[in-house]
């Protein structure tokens, strides 16, 4: 069976842009055509506070992302209201922990993650935003909050950085078909997930 593999982080601002062309793609595909949904981890964990440039950067990528993605929505709230961090690996960590709860649980964790940081002005980066999300997507949180600081779970992310190396991914998202020991890039398009549909189902 061939098997699309997804290379994203969920607080990757393009990642959140390509969601609506990711969720099409998805529906499209045929059943044989598995997907593995693989974190990249953008910045690995950090306690200090992000630097003032470093913020007016990726604010910057917020509003060019907008551009270049008409609909893409962003609370900019964000960072008036919080504290942010250079941090991603706790939220792909959560996401981790949360798949282990359930398969449905991994896409129902990165969507909550998604919207906490670009729509509630919430902060990802923080363990306790972390554990409300899971409560709040129907996961205890105490099990949840005990697999977080699982160092099994730390494992599974470097092992699946690891993997987006391998892969020589550069960016995400990042899609790329396995076919047995074969691996093709697909074209990312953001605003009609059609055309990387079919990109996909020509390769397969």
């Amino acid at each position: 069976m061939d098997t699309l593999l997804y290379f994203h982080d969920p607080m990757c601002s393009w990642c959140w842009a390509f969601r609506p062309a990711w969720q099409m793609i998805r529906a499209g595909l045929p059943s044989d055509i598995a997907v593995r949904q693989i974190l990249g981890g953008l910045a690995p964990d950090d306690p200090e506070p992000m630097p003032v440039e470093l913020r007016n950067i990726i604010r910057q990528i917020w509003a060019t992302v907008q551009e270049v993605v008409p609909g893409t929505e962003f609370n900019y709230d964000f960072w008036e209201r919080c504290s942010p961090r250079r941090s991603t690996y706790p939220a792909c960590r959560a996401v981790i922990a949360a798949r282990r709860q359930g398969s449905s649980f991994e896409e129902a964790m990165i969507l909550a993650i998604q919207r906490a940081y670009y729509l509630q002005a919430r902060n990802p980066s923080e363990e306790t935003t972390l554990i409300e999300l899971a409560g709040e997507i129907g996961i205890d949180p105490a099990v949840f909050s005990n697999d977080l600081s699982d160092p099994g779970i730390h494992q599974e992310l470097l092992a699946e950085i690891e993997l987006t190396r391998e892969r020589r991914v550069r960016g995400f998202p990042a899609l790329i078909l396995q076919q047995g020991e074969q691996f093709r890039d697909i074209a990312v398009e953001y605003d009609d997930g059609a055309i990387s549909l079919e990109d996909i189902l020509a390769r397969h």
